[in-house]
């Protein structure tokens, strides 16, 4: 019997384009239409995704959809990005990708807080630390696998 992957929730505005996704941070900061969207533009263009600027979400794979949230949430410039089980309705080669794309990121000098139940995504980190009902049970670092 086929294991059926959970759903994906993105919380991408299912009427927006990609770009428009991106923008919305911006938008509230107060930055003026054009240099959002060339802004925008930059961050799609980053995770790969510059020619589908103008699509909808329901006209995105799972991994297309977390690359636009992974730009939207980078587009704010924060100083940590949490990323709460960014590869968990995705299939091995897609959440590869995903993965990579953090482990890009990271490079640059972004702390990223990966939260993940898989093993194999944990050990693509520089540092695991594992809880048990709250208590920090683990704190390493790893030898990071790179993809």
């Amino acid at each position: 019997m086929k294991q059926k992957l959970p759903t994906i929730e993105i919380n991408l505005i299912n009427y927006k384009s990609a770009v428009e996704n991106v923008v919305l941070p911006l938008y509230y900061q107060g930055i003026k239409r054009k240099e959002r969207e060339k802004i925008a533009l930059e961050y799609l263009d980053n995770v790969g995704l510059k020619n589908w600027a103008s699509h909808l979400p329901s006209e995105l794979s799972g991994g297309q959809k977390q690359r636009v949230a992974i730009a939207r949430a980078m587009v704010s410039k924060p100083k940590v990005l949490l990323a709460d089980e960014p590869t968990g309705a995705l299939d091995s080669k897609t959440s590869g990708e995903v993965m990579s794309l953090i482990q890009e990121i990271n490079n640059s000098g972004k702390t990223i807080l990966v939260v993940t139940h898989e093993e194999d995504i944990a050990k693509m980190c520089k540092r695991i630390v594992r809880l048990k009902d709250g208590v920090i049970v683990e704190d390493k670092k790893i030898n990071q696998k790179v993809l």
